[in-house]
């Protein structure tokens, strides 16, 4: 059975606890890390844990990923998105990796600051997934073994400012605003039984109160497993760092479809962004101060929910 844990503060004191029926029971020591609470707390332990509890309700969320883990992302990874984004599912044989700054984690109840020269403020729910213990070499990892590997799922929002990563093919820089990578409000934990619904998941994102995204974790294209297995041949990972798997169909962004960028390819590049930037400025769906965003996911069978995670947009203070 999955377990639900919150990183939180109560009276001004970080903690951590299990969640229950919205009530909070303590979890004893001081983790000032993810890997660290990750490495001292094994989920089979924490089912024994009992105590006074504390009403989720007055505590103030904190993210359950800090700010010293890795934030790797993967990008166009499930096969509506890949459509709706000029791309073939079955043609593209590469895993597109990149990394958000970890300054824009925040919890998962923070407001999302829309930066004064972004104009695009776009939103993607994705599955996080938290690690369980350190890769310092090449590693095959399977469906068999990924219980290994992954600690706990975690809602994340990679919000985006499409102006500044498209243009000037900035991923990093358009994904990395501080407060543009909110992530909770749960870490669920998960035991080896637990880890073949990670192909189940549901995901669904809300802009006030009208669904724009919603899928299945059953469309993506490279799985966690072969994900792991490639990364573990680039660099380092450790526990606690975050891999968020992708984003579903129902961006606000609009790609010209391959024929326009064929012809548009073919235009001195002021121009060709000129164009691109006006297909966006016809695109309602771009968030806006006071815009209301709610993202959520859940498990097929309704036995694991990762929480709400709700946003507001606001306008950085001039």
């Amino acid at each position: 059975m999955a377990l639900h844990i919150v990183h939180f503060s109560h009276h001004s004191r970080p903690q951590w606890g299990v969640v229950a029926n919205g009530a909070i029971t303590p979890i004893p020591g001081e983790f000032k890390t993810t890997a660290e609470f990750i490495e001292a707390n094994p989920v089979e332990r924490l089912f024994m844990l009992s105590g006074p509890t504390i009403p989720e309700s007055e505590v103030q969320w904190l993210s359950p990923v800090t700010a010293n883990q890795q934030f790797i992302c993967q990008g166009a990874n499930y096969r509506q998105h890949m459509i709706e984004s000029g791309l073939d599912p079955d043609v593209k044989k590469f895993n597109m990796i990149f990394t958000k700054a970890t300054s824009c984690i925040v919890p998962a109840d923070s407001p999302v600051i829309k930066p004064k020269e972004v104009r695009f403020l776009d939103y993607e729910i994705e599955l996080g997934l938290v690690l369980k213990r350190d890769i310092n070499s090449r590693e095959t990892v399977t469906d068999e073994n990924l219980h290994d590997y992954i600690a706990g799922a975690v809602i994340v929002n990679d919000y985006s400012a499409r102006d500044i990563q498209i243009p000037q093919m900035q991923f990093y820089k358009g994904k990395s605003y501080r407060t543009f990578g909110p992530v909770g409000p749960y870490l669920c934990l998960l035991e080896k039984q637990d880890i073949p619904k990670l192909k189940e998941f549901v995901l669904t994102l809300m802009v006030n109160g009208t669904v724009r995204q919603s899928d299945s974790t059953a469309g993506l294209v490279y799985s966690p497993a072969e994900t792991l297995t490639e990364l573990s041949a680039v660099h380092d990972l450790h526990a606690g760092d975050l891999l968020a798997t992708g984003t579903p169909s129902g961006c606000a962004l609009s790609i010209p479809s391959p024929e326009k960028q064929r012809a548009a390819a073919q235009l001195p590049e002021a121009e060709k962004w000129r164009l691109f930037l006006k297909m966006q400025e016809d695109r309602p769906q771009y968030l806006q101060a006071g815009d209301i965003v709610e993202a959520h996911i859940v498990s097929s069978d309704g036995a694991i929910n990762l929480g709400v995670q709700r946003n507001l947009v606001v306008d950085e203070a001039a």
